[in-house]
C-alpha cells in the first residue's frame, strides 16, 4: 500500500503529466531537460502541495528535493548524470512519500529498464527510428534519461489513484 495520500496524487498527476511529458520528449528529441519543466514541477509543487498534503509530509519533500539536488549535482561532476537529469530528478524527489521511496526507487530501475530497452529496440528498426529521423538520442551513446524519469512520476501518480479507488 503506497502512502502518497490517492486526493493528493489525483491532483498532481494531471497538473504535473505535460511537464513530465515534454521533458521525456525534449530528452528524446534534443538530450536535453529544459528548465521551463522542472521549473514547473516545482511550482505545482509550491502551489498544490500544501493543498493535498499533510504540512509536514509537504515540509519533507522539499528536503528530499534538496537531497536529490546535492547527490544529482555531485554525480553529474563526476560525469554519471546529466545536469538536466539531476535537476528534474530533485523536482520529481518532492513528490514522492517518504514511506514509498524504496518502492519508487526499485518501481524506477524498472521503468529505466522499459524505456532503454523500448529507445534501443526503436533506434535499431529503421522505420520506427524513420518516425523522428532527427532526434539527437538516435545518434548518442549515452540515453535520454527524462525519457524514464517523466514516466516513472507519472505512472506513480497513477497506480497511487488506482490503489485509492480499490
Amino acid at each position: 500500500m503506497l502512502a502518497l495520500p490517492a486526493g493528493a496524487a489525483i491532483w498532481f498527476l494531471p497538473v504535473t503529466l505535460p511537464a513530465l511529458l515534454w521533458a521525456a520528449w525534449s530528452d528524446l528529441r534534443a538530450m536535453r531537460i529544459p528548465n521551463g519543466c522542472v521549473v514547473t514541477l516545482v511550482l505545482v509543487y509550491a502551489a498544490v502541495g500544501p493543498l493535498v498534503l499533510p504540512l509536514a509530509d509537504w515540509g519533507w519533500g522539499w528536503v528530499q528535493l534538496v537531497v536529490v539536488l546535492v547527490v544529482g549535482f555531485a554525480l553529474n561532476m563526476a560525469g554519471a548524470l546529466g545536469a538536466g537529469d539531476a535537476k528534474l530528478g530533485a523536482a520529481m524527489a518532492a513528490f514522492i512519500a517518504p514511506p514509498d521511496i524504496a518502492f519508487f526507487l526499485l518501481f524506477l530501475a524498472l521503468v529505466m529498464l522499459a524505456a532503454l530497452l523500448t529507445h534501443r529496440t526503436v533506434r535499431a528498426v529503421p522505420i520506427l527510428r524513420g518516425l523522428a529521423p532527427d532526434w539527437v538520442s538516435w545518434q548518442r551513446r549515452d540515453f535520454p534519461l527524462g525519457f524514464a524519469l517523466g514516466p516513472a512520476l507519472a505512472l506513480y501518480f497513477a497506480i497511487t489513484v488506482l490503489q485509492g479507488m480499490r
